[in-house]
């Protein structure tokens, strides 16, 4: 499929990557969105907090929204999104990843980038209580690149799933880590490690024997967290292993429904192995939309939503 062509226009001050990376993601605020948590209980005895927003008219159209590292279902980024669907006919269900709902999961293990199965719970889940026919994937960031290797990876997707969105999605995970251990990203670094290592240490309290002080000390950057805990708690050898096991970049060629990726080329996330050209080329399931400017989750326009957002209903309304 040949790449799309983008019609996003940044705001003056807001074509800096960088600015309007800040402003989306710390700044921004949505007014207006009702949710109502959900808790289910997924097959390894672990929770998933779950935020449902609805249309005021019942609808067949569903759309399952992920966030990206260390957010939550109550971002601006995720509210903007279940908004503008809920007020056209398209209810909306927010996912929180384990941990990231407020109160730490059960187990040692949590979320990552490759976890699929939490998103194949949630699935199931939705097919065996409700009754859509229409159900639309959205993923952010990590979230982003869970949606892809979902959709490549499995055979079995259910028919109802008719169409995957992903945003800023940093699709080759060891060069997103590369970037992200850069001088020009030291502060959304130094911002995602604190914030990993103080759940780590609140973690520490009910899994003493798996780690100890000296363990969080030794964590001074991404890289050598996703080497102690997240490889060690998920399965993986190490860190590399983890990103070459996890990246959805792999899995693209596999993609059988309509699936739109928009990265902007100002993203300072994401490394160009992250704009997978040549897949979206070679398959006619894949639109790439590389805009400009948009930073990264930070596709900001006048109005009450941003482009990602009208762009995530207009695709949704063609499929």
């Amino acid at each position: 499929m040949p790449i799309i062509e983008s019609t996003y226009k940044a705001p003056y001050l807001f074509r800096k990557g960088f600015v309007a990376t800040v402003y989306s993601g710390l700044i921004r605020n949505v007014k207006g969105l009702t949710q109502q948590r959900e808790r289910i209980t997924v097959s390894d005895g672990d929770f998933l907090d779950l935020d449902w927003s609805f249309t005021k008219e019942k609808t067949k159209k569903l759309i399952i929204i992920l966030h990206g590292l260390e957010g939550s279902a109550q971002r601006a980024y995720v509210t903007g999104t279940a908004k503008l669907c809920n007020q056209n006919s398209v209810d909306a269900v927010s996912v929180n990843f384990r941990g990231c709902s407020g109160e730490d999961n059960l187990l040692f293990q949590s979320y990552h980038s490759g976890a699929t199965e939490d998103l194949q719970e949630v699935i199931s889940h939705v097919m065996e209580t409700k009754a859509y026919s229409e159900i639309y994937i959205k993923g952010f960031s990590l979230g982003g690149n869970v949606t892809l290797k979902y959709l490549g990876q499995n055979t079995n997707i259910p028919t109802e799933v008719k169409g995957g969105i992903a945003i800023s999605v940093p699709c080759y995970l060891a060069g997103s880590a590369r970037e992200l251990h850069t001088f020009k990203n030291k502060a959304f670094h130094e911002r995602f490690k604190r914030n990993l290592v103080n759940k780590l240490r609140a973690k520490s309290l009910s899994y003493p024997d798996k780690i100890s002080l000296e363990d969080l000390k030794g964590i001074r950057t991404l890289y050598d967290f996703d080497n102690f805990y997240t490889a060690k708690a998920h399965g993986f050898k190490d860190a590399s292993d983890y990103y070459e096991q996890s990246s959805s970049l792999q899995f693209l060629p596999n993609i059988k429904i309509p699936t739109l990726i928009i990265n902007a080329l100002n993203d300072s996330f994401l490394s160009s192995e992250c704009y997978p050209i040549k897949a979206a080329k070679n398959n006619p399931n894949l639109f790439l939309e590389m805009p400009k400017y948009g930073g990264h989750v930070g596709f900001i326009q006048k109005g009450a939503f941003y482009y990602n957002e009208l762009r995530t209903l207009e695709f949704i309304q063609e499929n």
